[in-house]
């Protein structure tokens, strides 16, 4: 399988220069999405992986390999997704956490209203607690169902990290794509009906 990078959706110019979480004096730069700004999915992460290398050249982190991996074997394409993160900034050192996510989720509350997609699919604890405002939320407990959250469709899976450490969540990780997938397709089919 060939992986690539997906194209970076521009932070909003009013962001661009956002300093309410305190993430800009010790983050990386702002990643605002990736992917299809459209698309019926819109992933959510903790945070942006790593995008450039020691030499700032570009290349896909070991977490977008796997969910690469998963979108291309569940049947989806890169155009049926859009990953977008709580944090718009990888932090690079402690932070205040429970601070930090409330006033980020601001953020991604913006960009629900603008891509108004079909399906959530919250990757890992951090985002499904985050996303649900629960912190006892877990994925194992809530993974292979349907919720509805903040008015949207939403499911969960492991975060791609945890399924490359422990190669035994892969199935289970491809299972929810899968589950992700079909619901995708039937709502598309009962569209055209």
């Amino acid at each position: 399988m060939n992986f690539c990078l997906w194209p970076e959706d521009p932070t909003p110019e009013s962001q661009q220069n956002c300093q309410d979480c305190g993430l800009f004096q010790q983050g990386s730069r702002m990643i605002w999405g990736e992917g299809n700004p459209k698309a019926p999915i819109l992933i959510l992460l903790d945070n942006p992986g790593e995008r450039e290398d020691r030499e700032e050249r570009p290349y896909v982190c070991t977490t977008r390999q796997t969910l690469q991996r998963a979108v291309h074997e569940s049947g989806l394409s890169a155009d049926d997704f859009y990953v977008t993160y709580v944090l718009k900034r990888k932090p690079k050192r402690a932070y205040d956490k429970e601070r930090t996510r409330e006033i980020c989720l601001q953020h991604l509350q913006q960009q629900l209203v603008i891509t108004n997609p079909k399906l959530v699919f919250c990757l890992g604890n951090v985002a499904v607690q985050s996303f649900f405002q629960d912190e006892a939320a877990d994925v194992k407990t809530l993974r292979g169902k349907f919720y509805n959250v903040r008015g949207f469709q939403t499911t969960v899976a492991y975060h791609p990290f945890a399924v490359r450490r422990r190669p035994n969540l892969w199935s289970k990780f491809l299972e929810d794509f899968q589950l992700v997938a079909k619901s995708v397709r039937s709502a598309s089919k009962d569209h055209y009906n």
